[in-house]
Order: C-alpha cells, then sequence, then structure tokens
C-alpha cells in the first residue's frame, strides 16, 4: 500500500493495519521528510489520543492529515508505532 499526496509517495508497506476503513503505516515506513509534529490531539473513546502531522510536499502544507496513537488503549495496541492518513491523501495499492 501507498499514501500518496501531491504526487508524492508519502508511506509505502506490504505491512499496513486496516481499522475502521483506514490505513494505518508501519511509523518507520513514513517519509519524515513529509511530516510535520502538530499541536492537534483528539480523543478516542476505544482508541486513545490522536496526535497528528501536517503533510508538507513542495511546499504546500495540508494541515494535519495524517495521526497516530502514541499510547493506545489495550483494545488498539495494534496501532502503536502506526499512521494512519486523511484529507486528500490517496491510499492506494
Amino acid at each position: 500500500m501507498k499514501a500518496v499526496w501531491q504526487g508524492q509517495v508519502i508511506a509505502e508497506s506490504g505491512d499496513t493495519v486496516v481499522v475502521e476503513g483506514n490505513h494505518y503505516f508501519p511509523r518507520e515506513s513514513v517519509n519524515k521528510e513529509c511530516m510535520e509534529d502538530s499541536s492537534t490531539t483528539t480523543n478516542c473513546h476505544w482508541k486513545g489520543t490522536a496526535h497528528y502531522f501536517s503533510v508538507v510536499v513542495k511546499g504546500e502544507r495540508n494541515t494535519d492529515a495524517a495521526w497516530y496513537y502514541p499510547e493506545p488503549k489495550p483494545q488498539a495496541e495494534q496501532l502503536r508505532d502506526k499512521v494512519a492518513f486523511w484529507r486528500g491523501v490517496e491510499i492506494i495499492s
């Protein structure tokens, strides 16, 4: 699977975890040069607190387009060290 934005592959892995229709990529498969830390957090009742990255490609920023759970709740442990995308980031095989 690949995560692509603005024609740039920002993550690629054959080992994603699919939860609620979202592919979660292993953190080591994500291009760190395209990720910018965000102060945004949200809370999910069963997964825990999500933290966000903005995706930056060719000088363009897609604010909070990636999220991850640094300390997932026990029932979402499979999401530890994984990153998911939305807001126009295409997930393709």
